[in-house]
């Protein structure tokens, strides 16, 4: 595979990685553990776990967030009705079953725990359950209303049982609420707090929240009001901001954090050879996708009527085609993620149940087509795009490839760093030609693939508006057979491929890490590391302070 001067003298190429088969597809991966169990008797009780986020998240409400950072978080604070299990299946968390269909599939009975208390000493009831699920829907800035489908009433059958009736069936909505849509808030702390619920959230879950400094940290402790207060084994969590990957390895290394939830795959071998033991990888493949998502009609914000960008990207379907052409996915993979990532062109990950061999269909990387057809197009070249891309080194690495890659084919790309929140304010405005970002993904591909493509959804930040993949995504959302949804994806998935909206180019290996002291952490099969269930296996660790104030957050 021809590889240009440009992009090799960037970093040197790795060796060749084996491939590893998952399902049906073959992909290119590397392998590790996902998990770092815990058994029984190891567990010391107490301490504080000190975790580096890579991100900064955004507002820590249910309703409105939308950062895989903030989820990291929920999952010590906000529980589910339903979660996923380490298999990938959906399993009762607040509700003790999985839900009683109607004939039909339109009505869905929904029994709930008794013994369920929020943070703020209140119980959880149906009334309860109500009142979130209904201002997930409701609510002007929400997050999870398009995720939630048809839903017409929600009803209370008694104090522990609820019942939601749609207009149609729809096949996601369980998946949905393993995430969330389905976290569920202190009725009395929206009553107070209202859009201000963030500051102060009150939901269930095996930790509360104290405090939060913006772009320092989040500091949360044990819940006594916890159902099940006796299995937690750490007295708190305090997650501290460290964007700079160097900075987290080197704080992993030195013990002044416990774990992280991302490695950069440029440390990760390096951070888990060298430790000498004394620190367990953790790796597990994505559901997401990852790439260039094109405005080709974003003008008023994220959930708003497309309209026209004047751009010949956003014009020229041809022009997004050739870029598409003009990308060398393997070679970026291999040169600028020491092959952890795996090269994609599709926003189904083939690990998916509901993928079948469209999910790995990829063009040829084919720089003279490019040509031919931004030639055949009649603009002018090169094409310019501004690229706003991530500030961090990741994120910069792979656009100066990306960059150095396409200029052959007849692109130019202007590179523009920008902070992680700054960027996702950019990204729902659609202040953005292309911007170089993705989604980790989630169990169901109807949150990976009608959010991101569907008319108005609330993820559709490209500003796309197409009948036939509307079609495609809306009858694969009705239908509960699973062969006709394997279909119904696969012909969405294709015409992705041809409107070109989002240029997917790679799927990212969750990859993170824990020190030796600690077990119990384990990746879920939607990216998030689970911590909750954590505790020290060492003593001397559980009793050590570690003086948060003093820490190298990587701060400018």
């Amino acid at each position: 595979m021809k590889k240009s001067l440009a992009l090799l003298s960037l970093v040197a190429l790795v060796g060749c990685s084996e491939v590893q088969e998952i399902g049906e597809q073959e992909v290119d991966a590397r392998e590790g553990e996902s998990s770092v169990p815990l058994a029984a008797d190891e567990a010391v009780e107490g301490g504080d776990l000190v975790m580096a986020l890579s991100q900064e998240p955004d507002a820590l409400d249910p309703t409105t967030a939308r950062t895989r950072a903030g989820r990291m978080v929920f999952e010590s604070m906000c529980e589910k009705l339903y979660d996923i299990d380490a298999e990938g299946e959906i399993i009762p968390m607040l509700a003790t079953e999985l839900p009683d269909y109607s004939e039909d599939e339109t009505v869905l009975r929904i029994p709930l725990r008794e013994d369920a208390v929020f943070s703020d000493g209140t119980p959880m009831d149906a009334e309860a359950v109500r009142t979130s699920l209904e201002r997930h829907l409701e609510h002007p800035t929400s997050a999870r209303s398009s995720d939630m489908g048809p839903i017409e009433e929600i009803r209370v059958v008694d104090d522990h049982e609820i019942e939601i009736e749609l207009a149609e069936p729809f096949a996601p909505l369980v998946a949905t609420l393993s995430d969330r849509a389905g976290m569920i808030m202190s009725p009395q702390a929206l009553d107070e707090l209202g859009d201000d619920f963030a500051q102060a959230p009150s939901c269930v879950g095996p930790f509360a929240l104290v405090e939060r400094v913006p772009q320092t940290r989040i500091d949360v402790v044990a819940d006594p009001h916890y159902y099940g207060a006796d299995e937690v084994h750490l007295d708190s969590i305090t997650y501290v901001i460290m964007p700079d990957h160097n900075i987290r390895a080197a704080n992993l290394r030195s013990r002044d954090v416990h774990l992280t939830d991302t490695v950069s795959p440029q440390e990760f071998d390096a951070l888990v050879d060298d430790a000498a033991g004394e620190v367990n990888g953790l790796v597990l493949d994505s559901l997401g996708f990852q790439g260039l998502t094109l405005n080709i009609g974003n003008v008023d914000g994220t959930g708003q009527p497309p309209g026209e960008i004047d751009t010949v990207v956003a014009q020229e379907p041809a022009v997004r085609e050739a870029l598409s052409l003009a990308i060398d996915r393997d070679s970026l993979v291999d040169v600028v993620f020491n092959n952890w990532y795996v090269s994609a062109c599709t926003p189904m990950s083939p690990i998916s149940t509901f993928a079948d061999e469209r999910a790995t269909d990829c063009p040829e990387h084919d720089p003279d087509r490019a040509m031919e057809l931004l030639e055949d197009a009649g603009v002018d070249i090169p094409v310019e795009i501004d690229l706003t891309v991530r500030n961090d080194q990741d994120s910069l690495r792979y656009a100066q490839a990306l960059q150095a890659s396409v200029e052959d084919a007849g692109f130019e790309f202007t590179i523009r760093p920008m902070e992680w929140t700054a960027l996702l304010d950019a990204q729902d405005r659609g202040d953005f030609d292309a911007i170089l970002v993705g989604w980790g993904g989630m169990i169901d591909p109807h949150n990976n693939l009608h959010n991101y493509f569907s008319t108005g959804a609330g993820n559709n930040y490209s500003g796309l508006s197409d009948p036939e993949i509307d079609e495609y995504l809306d009858e694969a959302a009705r239908t509960v057979d699973h062969d006709e949804r394997v279909e119904l994806y696969g012909q969405a998935v294709e015409r992705a491929g041809e409107l070109n909206n989002i240029i997917v180019t790679y799927r990212l290996s969750n990859l993170g890490a824990a020190h030796e002291s600690i077990a119990g952490v384990w990746f879920s099969p939607d990216g998030i590391l689970r911590v909750s269930g954590a505790a020290f296996v060492d003593t001397e660790a559980a009793e050590e302070e570690i003086d948060i104030d003093e820490l190298d957050l990587g701060d400018d």
